[in-house]
């Protein structure tokens, strides 16, 4: 499977809301909006970063599919990745070939990265990546609707 970046389309959201909306991704990824459904805070957020200068903000596409989406954002020296990719996707290698490419197009470190302590499937793909376990917290997950186990993974120079 070919997997590339690109810049985010406005023909990109309808399939990016559709994504955020997975009640089984939702859950995974758990540190998500307070209500996803909500399509004019959709809308607002993907205004705001998409007019940032400070976000690096990507589609992933494979074999020239829109599957998600990856970004790098933050203050300087606080850079965090991040990403979705459809669960139709999942297990694939999407993620991982996504978030490699992304790390070239934003070659500043120290990265970090968040997720839920259990959600293996990203935890795999950030350490295929070099990203380490650093640190421990708890957070509130929206998905959820309670606190939860999160990791915090570095990626050094």
């Amino acid at each position: 499977m070919n997997v590339e970046l690109r810049e985010v389309h406005d023909s990109d959201l309808p399939v990016f809301y559709r994504q955020m909306n997975d009640p089984e991704a939702l859950w995974m990824a758990a540190f998500t909006p307070k209500d996803p459904a909500d399509r004019d805070a959709f809308d607002a957020h993907w205004k705001r970063i998409r007019s940032s200068a400070g976000v690096l903000h990507r589609t992933v596409l494979a074999d020239g599919d829109v599957v998600g989406h990856a970004a790098v954002y933050g203050e300087p020296d606080e850079r965090e990745v991040t990403y979705w990719v459809d669960r139709a996707y999942w297990g694939r290698g999407v993620a991982t070939a996504a978030l490699r490419v992304l790390l070239i197009q934003a070659p500043e470190r120290p990265l970090y990265a968040r997720a839920a302590a259990d959600n293996a499937g990203s935890l795999r793909v950030l350490e295929k990546c070099g990203f380490r376990l650093t640190a421990r917290e708890r957070g509130f997950a929206n998905a959820r609707g309670e606190e939860i186990d999160e990791v915090v993974l570095t990626l050094e120079g």
